[in-house]
């Protein structure tokens, strides 16, 4: 079941992100960092109505931010619609005891079906360009692969920016 998360489940959300990261660590992808995703963020996600969780059992598994919102380091990016009603989709994660089994795939599907339903031009992402796992998912989906961006506080490496025209 997927649902607006509560500011309640922020502990058990950062618990399961951090899992995440310590994960993706083992496999080498420096993606998040003890710092990114954060408390605050999470919080922000949700005072916006913004972050959703897939719940098993009344646990946590998963969690995604779909948000209007433009982040400014999208602006250099040549996307494939006009900037309006687009969606971009943040912090999609799924703790690592449940991975491969297709709940991303759900997460990502409820979130391109809430863009359909709000009469979206695309649904818009990044992902780590050192993550080849992420992009095939995502080309996977059909997004197409464009131009790159930079957090400097998350790494060096760029990240690759994807489009889904609704």
């Amino acid at each position: 079941m997927i649902e607006p998360a509560k500011i309640s489940q922020i502990p058990e959300i950062l618990s399961m992100t951090d899992a995440c990261r310590i994960a993706m660590e083992e496999n080498g992808i420096y993606q998040w960092t003890t710092a990114y995703p954060s408390k605050q963020a999470f919080e922000k996600d949700i005072e916006h109505n913004e972050l959703y969780v897939l719940l098993q059992d009344d646990e946590i598994v998963g969690c995604v931010v779909i948000s209007l919102f433009m982040d400014e380091e999208y602006r250099s990016v040549n996307w494939l619609t006009e900037n309006g009603t687009n969606y971009y989709i943040h912090r999609l994660a799924v703790h690592p005891k449940y991975q491969g089994k297709g709940l991303a795939q759900q997460l990502m599907a409820f979130a391109e079906n809430f863009a359909r339903e709000h009469n979206a031009h695309s649904v818009r992402l990044d992902t780590f360009s050192q993550n080849k796992r992420n992009q095939k998912f995502y080309e996977q989906r059909g997004y197409t692969k464009l131009g790159d961006i930079f957090f400097p506080n998350q790494s060096q490496y760029p990240f690759h920016c994807y489009e889904l025209v609704l």
